[in-house]
């Protein structure tokens, strides 16, 4: 049986219409293009529904037929969203109202009634509440008791649904986050685990495909230090086994990215100060894999978990790094400027890269590349025109099974756009120079396996790895504070071969200074013999090793 092929959604100002994946990347026949503005587009959690709205009303259709499902008069209608068993349609609307709050209302997409019963979480001013959808969602089925929660985050997946709260320290208090099963709200006593931590201003929670861990990003808004102009973050591992730890970074700097494995046992994180680094850490937060330093802010796993692109996008210039995870061997080093949406197709096999409005409203446009570097295909938005956003249609887990990965390139008659290797920026004294390790404006580290045994030495623990960070920042402080000075001057009469300069090793400075010292009371020695001064015993002695 063929593998099916999926669909991208593209909306623009020109209208919305569905694009059949490759191979083919041809427009929908079973999609009639809307040419009004979309506002919103949105596939159901399997990929067989599609919905959007376009100012007048919201439409949903079935993906492989396109027959018309439902149509609803919601012509001020925001945004949508399907429920994850695909039976359910949310809509936001602005509430017409001095408050200004969004109105949520629920659709059955099964029959031709609205309510229907389902679940959704939501924070109220003095309580957290997961609240069951009947009518006018006036229902409560439970309530987590909790003061000052401000941030939550549902588990993906099937039921039992797990959900992480984050309370906010205050008056010296630690903040905290705790993960709870639902219904299971019987207070902190019932907490699947829980995590506290200092210097937190705001976070952001990342729960795992198989819901048994989250990854917190725990963000200030001001460094205290003066070290970054992104304020200070940590991140912080919590399992619903009741485990937690803190994820320990190698290189300072901001945390620009965190992506889970879909296989759920390990995590991407992109980190510290340009170049930065990318790591990739099992479920003990050990290191696995160091990619090195390169100009990168974001990771994205493929929906097997069996490539890892890392990119650098926003102000850098687009280079992608294509991994082999099981081999962790780099595939290719394709190259998208201006890009600013990136997402990878179900089927683990092509990804798309766009410039959409209103990031940029200047070459607006998408390309459907093969993970080995290759463009597919390109469209171009004509410049009376924007391109505001593109949406791979999803897939069933097991859909599209796994493929070995290719290192050759996939042929194509628009080529492949290899990244040209950067030359470093060179200060206009030292451009005619040769390279020195002195010369460099920052340090590049290649990868490297950081498995115990890889390279024959044994993985340092996080005790070992925080005192080896704690003396690098000692010596390159100790290095920073140490004056420049010359060489102090040498005799026109002392032998040349007693000139020696310094090796940078204090150890070895020393000895060097101690042999100067003798060499030169030697020189004394001899200038007073040739004046004819009487030598006592022990004066001939050291002359006499000298020569």
């Amino acid at each position: 049986m063929a593998a099916p092929t999926p669909h991208l959604a593209v909306r623009g100002s020109d209208g919305t219409f569905l694009l059949r994946g490759p191979p083919s990347c041809q427009e929908s026949s079973a999609f009639q293009k809307d040419e009004r503005q979309g506002r919103y587009i949105a596939f159901s959690s399997d990929g067989s529904l599609f919905g959007w709205c376009n100012g007048s009303q919201v439409s949903v259709i079935k993906v492989s037929t396109g027959d018309l499902v439902k149509s609803f008069d919601l012509p001020k209608t925001t945004a949508l969203e399907f429920s994850p068993l695909n039976r359910v349609l949310a809509t936001w609307q602005q509430y017409t109202s001095k408050i200004g709050v969004i109105l949520k209302i629920v659709f059955d997409l099964s029959s031709c009634l609205m309510p229907l019963s389902g679940c959704f979480a939501c924070i109220s001013p003095k309580e957290f509440a997961i609240y069951a959808v009947f009518c006018c969602v006036e229902t409560i089925a439970n309530k987590l008791h909790l003061q000052k929660v401000s941030e939550f985050a549902l588990s993906p997946g099937s039921q039992p649904s797990k959900v992480a709260v984050y309370v906010p320290g205050s008056k010296g208090a630690p903040s905290f986050v705790r993960l709870y099963q639902y219904p299971n709200f019987g207070g902190p006593t019932s907490a699947l685990a829980n995590k506290s931590f200092f210097k937190a201003d705001k976070v952001a929670m990342l729960w795992n495909k198989k819901a048994t861990a989250v990854l917190v990003t725990a963000s200030t808004e001001v460094d205290k230090t003066g070290a970054s102009y992104y304020g200070e973050q940590t991140l912080h591992y919590v399992a619903t086994n009741g485990e937690s730890a803190v994820v320990q970074l190698p290189k300072n700097g901001p945390i620009y990215d965190v992506s889970w494995n879909p296989n759920s046992s390990e995590f991407c994180v992109v980190y510290g100060f340009m170049p930065a680094k990318a790591t990739v850490f099992n479920h003990k937060c050990e290191s696995v894999f160091d990619f090195g330093t390169g100009p990168r802010n974001a990771a994205f796993y493929s929906p097997q978990g069996h490539i890892l692109v890392l990119a650098g996008f926003g102000n850098l210039r687009g280079q992608m790094e294509v991994w082999d995870v099981k081999k962790y061997k780099q595939v290719s080093k394709p190259q998208a400027e201006d890009t600013t949406h990136f997402s990878w197709c179900p089927d683990g096999e092509h990804i798309v890269t766009s410039t959409c409005s209103p990031r940029l409203r200047v070459s607006n446009g998408y390309k459907i590349w093969h993970y080995t570097g290759t463009v597919l295909y390109k469209h171009d938005t004509p410049s009376n025109k924007e391109l505001w956003e593109v949406l791979w249609q999803p897939f069933p887990t097991g859909a599209f099974p796994e493929k070995p990965v290719k290192y050759q390139a996939s042929p194509s008659e628009l080529g492949s756009t290899e990244a040209k290797p950067a030359q470093a920026y060179r200060p206009p004294a030292l451009r005619n120079k040769p390279q020195t390790a002195s010369s460099k404006l920052h340090e590049e580290e290649p990868p490297q396996n950081m498995k115990p045994g890889a390279a024959g030495e044994k993985q340092m623990s996080k005790a070992a790895l925080k005192n080896q960070k704690k003396r690098e920042a000692k010596k390159a402080a100790k290095q920073e504070t140490k004056p420049d000075e010359a060489p102090p001057p040498v005799a026109d009469s002392a032998p040349a071969s007693h000139v020696t300069s310094s090796c940078g090793d204090p150890e070895t400075d020393k000895k060097i200074k101690n042999l100067k010292k003798k060499l030169k009371a030697i020189d004394e020695l001899k200038e007073q013999q040739a004046a004819g001064k009487v030598m006592q015993k022990n004066q001939v002695i050291k002359q006499c090793s000298s020569a």
